[in-house]
């Protein structure tokens, strides 16, 4: 009789553990890559998500996974290739019996992901959710529609402070081109308050006030000129590489009698584009002439045409440079420093019908020189030919 009990209870223990047994699911499902052929060896990892839970399990060779054994829950599943996430199914619910089925089809995910992101697009444009197709609203999960809606604002904002910025910029340029520069400087600040980290708008900006200034005087054009030098400066904080944010800076620093400041810039023009840098001092001589600083002028001209020689304008204006300083007798004659001979010379050599081609005749005429027939650069190659002699 006692031995009867041990049986039963035994029984009981049997029943309980059967029945534990049984309260176990299994999931399958088929991979395939983005070619659209089964995808051995990825992994699948299932994660309960109603208690603690990770299993995992790979494909095989015909890109199927199957896991059996798993307790009774909800389950997020997730395909990972090569180390990377790829895809991920969530909220699986198991069930006695049958595995669930669960597929992945990387060339159908990408499709779709395609799909997503043109209809994001088109929807960013619109600023509305309403023009997503319904076959593409209805794969996605309700925080994956609530990320497309925030994404979507967030799109159709930038693609809204784009246009604007745009059209700030755009307005600014066409200002500066017909010198309406109280309009330029407005619009260059709209498009700066847009954007402060875009170097061409602080360059522009910076033109915009010095031609704004110049139309002023006094304190108010020192207070405006101050302003273009600021932004050029941050310009050059965004840009240091530049040489023709130097060379502009440079010009702006004459017109506040920054000498020997706008001559640093321009040797930084120079080391950054040698190919130019006779423009950049022949700039600044052409500045100081206008401010009437014949003196800093003249170096500046000649170091024009010390870094290039055969820079012809260059020659002209350090010519003239240098006729002011000649010397003229009781008896009218003048009497020229050493090198203004030359310097005319060498600008009818190099542009014998430029603009400046007469006026460097009259100086040599003026000099006592006699003009020749024909001007020929020195620096060319001679023509060994001989050259037979009219009779």
């Amino acid at each position: 009789m006692k031995f009867r009990n041990v049986a039963a209870c035994a029984a009981g223990v049997l029943f309980l553990a059967v029945s534990a047994v049984a309260q176990t699911s299994s999931l399958e499902g088929d991979v395939k890559g983005p070619d659209g052929q089964p995808l051995k060896g990825a992994l699948v990892k299932i994660d309960r998500t109603d208690i603690k839970g990770h299993y995992q399990v790979k494909t095989d060779k015909k890109g199927h996974y199957f896991h059996a054994g798993l307790p009774l829950g909800t389950y997020d599943i997730t395909l990972e290739v090569d180390g990377k996430e790829v895809d991920k199914i969530k909220k699986v619910r198991s069930r006695l019996g049958d595995p669930v089925v669960n597929n992945f089809d990387l060339q159908q995910s990408k499709q779709q992901a395609e799909a997503r992101q043109a209809a994001m697009q088109k929807a960013a444009q619109s600023g509305s959710t309403k023009d997503i197709p319904k076959e593409v609203e209805r794969g996605m999960s309700p925080e994956e529609k609530a990320a497309m809606e925030k994404a979507i604002k967030a799109q159709s904002e930038a693609m809204k402070k784009n246009k604007e910025l745009n059209d700030a910029f755009n307005g600014g340029m066409e200002a500066l081109k017909t010198k309406s520069y109280d309009a330029a400087v407005a619009s260059f600040e709209k498009a700066r308050e847009l954007d402060a980290t875009q170097n061409v708008i602080w360059a522009n900006l910076a033109e915009a006030y010095m031609g704004q200034g110049g139309a002023k005087s006094g304190p108010e054009q020192q207070a405006i000129y101050e302003k273009g030098l600021q932004a050029y400066q941050k310009a050059l904080e965004l840009k240091p590489d530049d040489a023709a944010f130097h060379n502009n800076y440079a010009l702006a620093l004459v017109k506040t009698k920054k000498i020997q400041e706008a001559q640093a810039e321009l040797g930084k023009a120079a080391q950054l584009d040698p190919p130019n840098a006779g423009r950049y001092y022949y700039n600044l001589g052409a500045v100081l002439v206008n401010s009437g600083q014949n003196e800093a002028a003249g170096e500046a001209f000649k170091k024009a045409i010390d870094t290039d020689p055969n820079y012809a304008d260059a020659q002209y204006q350090y010519g003239i440079y240098l006729i002011s300083k000649a010397q003229v007798t009781a008896d009218g004659k003048i009497n020229a420093v050493p090198g203004t001979k030359e310097a005319f010379e060498k600008y009818l050599a190099l542009k014998s019908d430029g603009p400046f081609a007469e006026s460097a005749k009259q100086m040599l005429t003026s000099m006592g020189e006699q003009l020749q027939t024909s001007y020929k650069n020195p620096e060319a190659k001679k023509d060994t030919k001989k050259v037979t002699k009219k009779k």
